[in-house]
């Protein structure tokens, strides 16, 4: 990678997921052998959902599979889409050490700490804790006086 950044030459990563195949594929024949069209983002809040990441239930599901994520979503209890996407952002080498402080803070919110009154609607959607890039230049615009630019 590094050799080819010196030489000007752009390096870029392509993801296959065959995954996505095999989903195509078993919601074509469902629709031919059962007659049911399945809608994946039709009702995005379903509780019985939810209940099989909390229980772990996530192989072959990416980014979920590994032994650590689960058992991470086993403590975190995920409820929402929310926290299936703050998972995969704090399950990283920087942030993973908020991981604790972020599912006690989901369990107990009124444990919560804002270290200035400015960052509660900023940080409140994870429970107090900096997640995404977007929070942290959000908390610099607000807090320090930066711009975007």
């Amino acid at each position: 990678m590094t050799t080819l950044e010196e030489l000007g030459l752009l390096k870029m990563d392509f993801l296959g997921l065959r995954t996505l195949t095999v989903i195509a594929d078993a919601k074509e024949m469902i629709k031919k052998s059962k007659g049911i069209d399945l809608e994946f983002d039709k009702d995005m809040n379903d509780p019985k959902v939810y209940k099989l990441w909390a229980e772990g239930k996530t192989v072959g599901i990416f980014q979920f599979e590994s032994a650590g994520m689960t058992k991470f979503m086993k403590e975190l209890k995920p409820d929402s889409l929310e926290d299936i996407i703050a998972g995969v952002s704090l399950y990283r080498p920087g942030p993973m050490d908020q991981i604790p402080r972020y599912i006690q803070n989901k369990l107990n919110p009124e444990h919560a700490v804002y270290t200035h009154p400015a960052l509660e609607p900023i940080l409140n959607v994870t429970y107090g804790c900096m997640v995404y890039q977007e929070q942290v230049m959000q908390i610099v615009r607000d807090l320090a006086g930066y711009s975007l630019r």
